[in-house]
């Protein structure tokens, strides 16, 4: 069979299941990428290639610190300081999720959920609140800020891999204001979406003081983490492999001090990690390398700049919130790695700066998942916290929270985009 059919077939049908079988997305990625090669659509050399090393660096090294990091309880320290000092409930919670927008900048979305949710849950049981509506709004807040930084999330190390931007790109990208400036305006507006729904909760929030630091070490090498990818640009100006290599170094720093300080147990340290993600994302390289080797990826580009015709900010609109749309049902990673190349073709066939359009894609693709549960891990990870206490999410439930948020957060990120890299 023609290999173009073939990897076209394959994408398609991995996208239709990832939404019809969410929690065996890793399972269809790796199955996908295996049925390529056993096709021989692409070959075992360029199934190889397609992934991105430096990406996967990134995202494997920062999770193991994060684990380190969370068991080191510091997060939650400074959780308790601040409930301890909001004047009521609902300012704890908005400051609750403040924090887990500020962690969630540097760490892992989902790492991120997992350090923050034991304190939401027993500030929620201490007053005898449902958590449900606090655990949706740490899930969408650590989506949004994950957004922020190169280190962030998945779809920021994405785009950064594939612009070769760096971690200072993340601020100030060729003399203008960059992506995180766009996602804390989004995130400002936002806020007040928050402080609406939970505006209600007038009483005081009381919390004993359970929290004790277990050790301040992980904290400074997260600290010291970031500063080194900062630097790290101004030598491995590609982005090809030095944030990467950094990364897993601190990883395996921290999965040693665990060892010897902790005592904690390696094996278990690392089978603790988000193997599953990880596998997805090796999966998803292979998969679009598929159809982009095949050359549909120029196609696609093709059909939409017909669409748009020479209308640049009809371009720029459709791009953002057709990501928006998509990524709501479809995880925003595979679509992301599938649309990178489109915007890029779009953005030379207009004659426009690739910039508007590639971060237009991320802001849309990245907040567009936090319209339903399923729209990106975080999510899953809350509702399925949330089932385990016996409080069941369903569908509308988490949009009252999901849509409004996100339509404030997508719209003044894309108006900051439009004025400032049109």
């Amino acid at each position: 069979m023609n290999p173009k059919i073939i990897s076209l077939t394959v994408f398609l049908l991995a996208y239709i299941l990832f939404i019809l079988l969410p929690y065996r997305r890793t399972v269809v990625a790796l199955a996908g990428s295996l049925l390529l090669v056993l096709t021989q659509a692409i070959s075992l050399k360029e199934a190889f290639l397609a992934i991105n090393w430096n990406v996967m660096g990134i995202f494997v090294g920062t999770l193991i610190l994060a684990d380190v990091f969370m068991e080191s309880r510091v997060p939650a320290y400074l959780a308790e300081i601040i409930v301890g000092k909001a004047k009521n409930t609902a300012w704890a919670i908005l400051f609750i999720c403040l924090l887990t927008g500020f962690i969630s900048a540097f760490v892992e979305n989902v790492a991120t959920v997992l350090i923050v949710a034991p304190i939401a849950i027993s500030l929620a049981k201490k007053l005898k609140i449902n958590p449900t509506k606090m655990m949706i709004a740490i899930a969408v807040s650590s989506n949004l800020q994950g957004t922020a930084t190169l280190i962030g999330d998945p779809p920021s190390m994405l785009l950064g891999g594939f612009a070769k931007m760096n971690f200072g790109d993340f601020f100030f990208y060729k003399g203008h204001p960059s992506i995180f400036f766009a996602v804390e305006l989004g995130a400002f507006v936002s806020f007040s979406v928050l402080y609406f729904i939970f505006n209600k909760h007038k009483e005081k929030a009381q919390l004993i003081p359970a929290e004790r630091v277990k050790s301040w070490v992980p904290a400074i090498l997260l600290v010291s983490l970031i500063i080194l990818l900062a630097l790290s640009s101004f030598f491995d100006t590609g982005f090809s492999y030095a944030a990467g290599q950094i990364c897993m170094i601190f990883g395996i720093i921290a999965l040693f001090w665990g060892k010897f300080v902790n005592k904690a147990s390696i094996i278990s340290g690392m089978k603790k990690l988000d193997w599953d993600t990880t596998f997805f994302l090796l999966g998803i390289f292979i998969i679009v390398g598929g159809i982009s080797l095949t050359g549909w990826i120029e196609v696609l580009a093709n059909y939409l700049a017909g669409l748009v015709g020479n209308n640049i900010f009809l371009g720029y609109t459709s791009i953002v919130f057709l990501s928006v749309a998509l990524s709501a049902f479809i995880d925003n990673v595979p679509f992301l790695a599938a649309m990178l190349p489109v915007a890029i073709i779009m953005a030379n066939k207009l004659q426009v700066n690739p910039s508007l359009f590639l971060f237009g894609l991320l802001i849309g693709a990245s907040l567009g998942g936090n319209i339903t549960p399923i729209g990106a891990s975080a999510n899953i990870v809350a509702c399925g916290l949330l089932k385990k206490e016996g409080y069941p999410v369903k569908f509308g439930n988490f949009m009252k929270i999901g849509i409004p948020f996100t339509l404030a957060a997508v719209g003044a990120a894309y108006l900051f985009i439009w004025f400032v890299w049109r």
